[in-house]
């Protein structure tokens, strides 16, 4: 069944990702070809052809007839995220976006969370753990403090109905984020949760956003990496 809810190429795609942040693959380093895909993850030329293509596109491999695939200088490459609702994401893929509500509480802001927020240590913040599932396949476990007076009425929402990503859009309009990816692995909560193995790896992003005068949200989402890949766009 999970092979069935994120595409061959996308796999593939992960795949190579996971190797790049974990720097196996420095910037210059050969990436496996398509014969050598195919014959790895079972998949046709097209499919192979398509995940490497894709991957060129978003500016993370450089491919060169007669040089084959390489990991593309990152280091000369700006990247840009885009805040998306995942709803809208599975959505658009022609999934059932569901969500599983795990807390939603109200409490006092331990120091990292009020450091990040620009509080003070003990500061009343909004707390809420979701695991967002497509097709009933956990997809990314999102641990999101907020801070009050960014969104005052976000405990009021429906977190069934409305993600807490689109609750802030339309409630604390983003004006600056910063975030952070890396592959890691699943503490023992997060990997019960997305149904996985503890050394199963996982892409976790950290992204922390401000609405004009305050800092609006800090939040960790964990995908596993092989039914999830993060994409985004690059500009020399």
């Amino acid at each position: 069944m999970q092979k069935d809810v994120v595409p061959a190429y996308e796999q593939v795609k992960a795949w190579v990702r996971q190797h790049i942040a974990r720097g196996d693959w420095k910037p210059g380093d050969p990436v496996p070809s398509e014969s050598a895909l195919m014959e790895q993850f079972g998949i046709s030329r097209m499919t192979a052809n398509r995940a490497l293509r894709e991957l060129a596109a978003e500016g993370l491999v450089t491919r060169v007839q007669g040089s084959g695939t390489k990991v593309a200088q990152l280091h000369r490459i700006s990247s840009q995220l885009v805040i998306r609702d995942i709803h809208e994401e599975v959505a658009e893929r022609g999934h059932v976006h569901t969500t599983r509500i795990l807390e939603v509480t109200e409490e006092k802001a331990g120091p990292a969370v009020a450091e990040s927020l620009g509080l003070r240590k003990g500061a009343r913040v909004f707390h809420t753990i979701l695991v967002h599932m497509e097709n009933g396949v956990p997809i990314q476990y999102e641990d999101r403090y907020v801070n009050p007076a960014a969104a005052p009425d976000y405990l009021n929402t429906d977190f069934t109905q409305t993600s807490p990503t689109l609750h802030l859009l339309q409630h604390a309009p983003l004006t600056e984020a910063s975030y952070s990816i890396e592959a890691c692995l699943p503490n023992e909560v997060e990997a019960r949760e997305l149904g996985i193995r503890r050394g199963e790896p996982c892409l976790v992003m950290m992204r922390r956003t401000v609405s004009g005068a305050h800092a609006a949200s800090v939040a960790r989402l964990v995908y596993p990496g092989a039914r999830y890949s993060i994409a985004g766009q690059f500009q020399a």
